[in-house]
């Protein structure tokens, strides 16, 4: 593969793209193919044959014209109204699409020119019909960089990657640039990495660098384990040549001639088309031997893994690879000193590998326009809970909490189902390693170094909104849970503390909690802090600690009046009966095991608190929904 050949491909395929009559995209991440949007495609490819309309499944830029082609994109990001289905050029935006809209799509809007109101996107504040992407604020207020081909473009074709100038960044980079001047212009970039701890990439790059060994790693990590999390799930979905160009480049960069990408075993689809993509760039001459006849190699690897979270540590995943049972080991040695096989290595994730190319092509003082002078660029969040948009979005390092959820998320949703902002109690951002946010924090910037003034971190960038039906201990033991059960358990601190952890929360949401419990509960969190052995033991104990900080009150509410505000927890929320409801029928009376419900017939009745056991048979047996 040579810089002609590049072109070549690149003129064919948009021309070809520029002759088409439309171009029918239908969201196929994850979320919506489990919706039945590869039902919808089907079904549109079928029908639009049956009609004379010459639909293609895939753009042959030899003979396209005056055609419809259907393809599959990556994830378009707002999951919450999928599938989606675009159609270009007429810029129009359908959601909630099935099997049963094809024919109206195809009569209505392919036929006659008409929009379909009913599968527009409504907004819930104003209750607008939107067109296409400009007029949804879920998509005008982002700023998509890392995402932008995602939902726009086949994943499964490396010549429409090409056709967006893919791989011409990293043919430039073989041949006109230095490993020591890659380096530099990522470190004057200031792109930090985006799993979770920010660490300077192109600081790590120079470290990896200056190693003298003959055989040196790059490695993907796509072993995306926060709960709630699909950021990278996503990128390998919708834009898998644009990490592979990411890895090519950080290669060169190292002197690295091999690279590994780890996924996790349950992103089927990921690991499908990244394979796809390596296929494809290997028929091509792009990865192999002599890349770009530049007298380099780069060859790659696939290593699916076994979904422990523990392997989204760096020296865990290693010893994954080579494997090994993958749980961390002491560092230093560095990755970039002694990693895989012994051999000096970079590890970045997804987001980051991804985003490289578009450094290099808009260069680093652009770059550093977007975001804020110690975190620039975007990041990738999923942004999921009690809000009205839930989906993947991307913004500037810098927006507020505010702008993302009521903005971007169209506001928070109570326990009735409808939008009300002033039911916002907090986000958790960053999974199980990160923390929680209150209204206090609304208009804090995201960034690695504002959040990490209030003991919380950027994480992977999962975010979890939640209202004031949510008990917040009840989060708490949620996630405490989960690093208990993913703990690899090297370290003591980390296996019997978090086990330790979560029994203090038992004992706290069971009413058998005590003001000694809470002391307890937060010595032993900052002591876990202090001495696990690797970071995801050092930031299990952060969702408790943080809720303890900025929901004292609520911890209080449950071992000292041993009551849960927002009656979650069974064994602290008296059952009452509503007098206004209740018909005085004395059934709940007559199945009560220990006679705690007293009152006459047709008159309200009463529960006995002190006697009550709560076991909710009065609550089954009431017809009229009269007790809770």
């Amino acid at each position: 593969m040579n810089k002609e050949t590049l072109n070549k491909i690149f003129k064919q395929y948009r021309d070809g793209r520029n002759e088409l009559e439309r171009r029918i995209i239908i969201c196929g991440g994850t979320g919506c193919i489990a919706n039945g949007s590869q039902k919808v495609a089907d079904r549109l490819v079928q029908r639009l044959n049956e009609e004379g309309m010459k639909a293609e499944v895939k753009m042959d830029y030899h003979d396209c014209k005056d055609h419809a082609v259907v393809s599959m994109s990556g994830c378009q990001g707002f999951c919450q109204v999928g599938p989606l289905l675009s159609i270009q050029p007429d810029g129009l935006l359908y959601t909630h699409v099935k099997v049963d809209d094809v024919d109206e799509i195809i009569e209505t809007t392919l036929k006659n020119g008409e929009i379909i109101d009913r599968l527009l996107y409504v907004n819930p504040a104003t209750k607008d019909h939107c067109k296409g992407y400009n007029e949804i604020p879920f998509y005008a207020k982002q700023k998509r960089t890392v995402l932008a081909a995602c939902g726009n473009m086949d994943p499964e074709d490396i010549r429409e990657y090409i056709a967006n100038k893919g791989y011409f960044i990293a043919h430039d980079v073989y041949h006109n640039l230095d490993a020591i001047d890659i380096c530099r212009i990522i470190e004057t970039s200031g792109l930090r990495g985006r799993g979770g701890g920010g660490f300077p990439t192109g600081t790590k790059w120079r470290y990896t660098l200056a190693e003298n060994s003959e055989k040196k790693y790059v490695i993907c990590n796509g072993d995306e384990g926060d709960p709630g999390a699909f950021m990278d799930r996503s990128i390998l979905e919708g834009n898998p040549h644009a990490v592979i160009e990411g890895m090519m480049i950080a290669g060169k960069a190292i002197g690295a001639d091999e690279g590994y990408i780890y996924v996790r075993a349950e992103y089927p689809l990921a690991i499908h088309r990244m394979e796809r993509a390596i296929e494809e760039a290997e028929e091509l001459g792009i990865l192999g031997d002599n890349v770009f006849e530049s007298g380099f190699s780069f060859k790659l690897n696939i290593m699916e893994g076994a979904g422990a979270f523990v392997c989204g540590e760096e020296t865990a995943l290693i010893a994954s690879i080579e494997g090994q049972r993958g749980m961390p080991r002491p560092k230093p040695p560095y990755p970039a000193q002694k990693g895989l096989f012994g051999k000096p290595t970079v590890i970045n994730n997804v987001e980051t590998l991804a985003g490289i190319a578009g450094i290099i092509e808009q260069g680093a003082e652009s770059y550093r326009k977007v975001g804020t002078e110690n975190s620039p660029g975007t990041k990738t969040f999923a942004l999921t809970g009690h809000v009205a948009n839930t989906g993947l979005i991307e913004v500037p390092f810098g927006t507020t909490v505010r702008e993302i959820i009521f903005d971007i998320g169209g506001g928070v949703i109570n326990s009735e189902g409808e939008i009300d902002n002033d039911d916002f109690k907090a986000v958790q951002i960053g999974g199980p390693s990160g923390g929680c946010l209150t209204p206090d924090h609304l208009d804090i910037p995201l960034d690695f170094d504002s959040l990490k003034s209030i003991d919380a971190m950027v994480g992977s960038g999962g975010l979890v909104v939640m209202n004031k039906s949510t008990c917040i201990v009840q989060i708490a033991k949620f996630f405490m849970k989960f690093t208990t059960h993913e703990s690899c358990g090297k370290c003591i601190p980390c296996r019997e503390g978090t086990r330790q952890m979560l029994n203090l929360l038992d004992d706290i949401i069971e009413g058998k909690g005590t003001l000694e419990t809470l002391e307890l509960l937060e010595s032993l969190g900052k002591s876990i802090q202090k001495s696990s052995l690797c970071g995801l033991g050092k930031s299990a104990p952060s969702p408790v600690l943080s809720t303890m900080k900025y929901f004292k009150d609520e911890y209080l509410a449950h071992v000292v009046d041993k009551k849960c505000p927002t009656r979650q927890c069974k064994a602290l929320s008296p059952i009452e009966i509503d007098a206004e409801k209740c018909k005085g029928c004395t059934l709940c009376a007559k199945i009560c095991p220990v006679g705690a419900i007293s009152g006459v017939v047709r008159e309200a009745h009463v529960i006995d608190p002190d006697v009550c056991i709560k076991c909710g048979a009065c609550i089954e047996k009431c017809k009229f929904g009269a007790i809770s």
